[in-house]
């Protein structure tokens, strides 16, 4: 192919019109687009080893923080983190957020059995809707991973609270509102505690994995 040619079929793919077939490199891109619907294999690692990593965390520096008042919870914290990253559709959010409750059924890292699914599955769907909400300041610092970790801790939190309230308070007489008033300063703190660690992680990530 001459230059001019070159030059003549350039000019003419930008003259064409919006209707028009689009090139191939393009239309490979619009493919690939539509093909990733599903988990990739990279996505699923990275689940994985986030929520693995938050485990961890939860038994060591949890267990730490714990012992000065703080009440982290690191599990929430890495399926923010992982659906802030991936930026699954609500199906796939949820399935990060049983599969977190699932993990956090280890004694180990959790006292009360099967509370944890119904508000990790609350909390990831809660996570999974508020990561399309622009929320950029000056078009550079998205604080999208603090407000979205913020009110996902607070959803899964308070369903916890409230489902533990319930089985252990109401079954002998106690005050249901009281007992879930006493669980508001712990949620509150692990909310706050949990979207600076999530917001500081969430943007050299997104650099790194190029995401």
């Amino acid at each position: 192919m001459t230059e001019n040619n070159a030059i003549a079929m350039e000019a003419a793919e930008a003259a064409a019109p919006k209707g028009a077939p689009r090139t191939a490199p393009a239309a490979k891109r619009e493919v690939a687009k539509q093909e990733k619907k599903g988990f990739g294999v990279q996505d699923l690692i990275l689940v994985a080893v986030l929520l693995a990593a938050g485990a961890v965390l939860k038994l060591t520096l949890g267990t730490l923080l714990g012992a000065f008042g703080m009440k982290p919870n690191f599990i929430i914290a890495a399926y923010c983190l992982a659906i802030i990253l991936i930026r699954p559709n609500l199906a796939q959010s949820a399935a990060i957020g049983l599969i977190a409750g699932l993990v956090c059924q280890i004694p180990m890292l959790n006292a009360t059995p099967l509370l944890n699914i119904p508000s990790e599955l609350l909390g990831a769907l809660v996570c999974g809707a508020l990561i399309h909400v622009p929320l950029k300041i000056g078009g550079k610092l998205d604080l999208n991973p603090l407000v979205t970790t913020f009110l996902s801790t607070c959803v899964s939190g308070l369903a916890f609270a409230a489902l533990s309230s319930y089985i252990n308070v109401i079954s002998v007489g106690g005050d249901f509102f009281v007992a879930l008033a006493a669980y508001v300063a712990i949620v509150l703190g692990t909310a706050t505690f949990n979207c600076i660690f999530v917001q500081v992680l969430a943007l050299p990530l997104q650099k790194v994995l190029k995401r």
